[in-house]
């Protein structure tokens, strides 16, 4: 299931809980938010690495390229 879902889905559980007095169902929803919560942190960890890795990639290019030139003899 989408992150998204998953709040939509705990926040209803937690709604109803509070409603029926149910606490288990109420704390099940808190659960499933912060699951979802930890989801979407995972993805914009993940995206951020994924744009870090990138940026090291172009460097290292650039540097190599730098150094190509230094030695390039005519």
């Amino acid at each position: 299931m989408g992150k998204h879902f998953d709040d939509a889905a705990g926040k209803g559980k937690e709604a109803f809980g509070k409603v029926t007095g149910d606490r288990g169902t109420e704390a099940e929803g808190k659960a499933d938010q912060a699951k979802a919560g930890a989801k979407d942190a995972a993805d914009k960890a993940k995206g951020k690495a994924e744009e870090l890795k990138d940026k090291a990639e172009n460097a290292f290019e650039s540097a190599s390229d730098k150094i190509k030139d230094v030695f390039k003899r005519d």
